[in-house]
């Protein structure tokens, strides 16, 4: 014979209540690509603020370019490790629709960037290279960002602002321009994301 319990059945409300916050929040998971690894962020400040320092002793623009190119691409590794620390430490999945929606969002700006430059370069407006930069990046930033943690599309309208002044201001302000964003804007959000959002 079967003895009854002496705990009270969980009301039919309650395990609702449980199992819509428990889809909630991995809709929530599912939908923001949230290992954005602040401090691997931090870390491409350092490398640009150093960047920046190299590309304006540099004698020619083809050399400043060079310069950049070259931390673009120590950026990007950087940038995919730090990522990946993130995600395995967290459990996270690495490649969800929202990291691919941030991958294509950003991407796209940043080539098209990429694609500008060389006719930029060979113009009268090649001193406007570090604003079209600035602003490409920030709005890739910024549309990328609406997949990820809240302080991403901050940081990149913080960009596109640098880009606009780059754009339209004195041609000398390039190099500071540069290192204020691509190193100051970096070190400081990836700071604020780490503290925030944890590593």
């Amino acid at each position: 014979m079967k003895l009854p319990s002496s705990r009270e059945p969980v009301p039919l409300h309650a395990r609702a209540m449980d199992n819509l916050s428990y889809i909630r929040g991995a809709i929530e998971t599912a939908g923001a690509f949230t290992a954005v690894s602040g401090l691997g962020v931090s870390l491409v400040g350092v490398t640009a603020l150093l960047a920046a320092w190299i590309a304006a002793g540099r004698a020619t623009r083809e050399g400043w370019i060079l310069v950049w190119v070259a931390e673009a691409l120590v950026a990007i590794l950087i940038s995919a490790w730090a990522t990946a620390v993130k995600a395995r430490a967290a459990d996270l999945p690495l490649f969800t629709g929202a990291s691919r929606k941030f991958a294509l969002s950003f991407g796209l700006a940043v080539a098209v960037g990429a694609l500008l430059t060389p006719p930029l370069l060979h113009s009268s407006a090649s001193d406007r290279i570090p604003g079209m930069w600035l602003s490409l990046y920030g709005t890739g930033i910024v549309t990328g960002g609406l997949f990820s943690v809240p302080a991403v599309p901050v940081m990149g309208l913080c960009f596109v602002l640098l880009g606009v002044a780059g754009l339209f201001g004195p041609a000398a302000w390039g190099d500071v321009l540069m290192a204020a964003g691509f190193g100051g804007l970096h070190l400081g959000f990836g700071l604020a994301i780490a503290r925030r959002y944890g590593g």
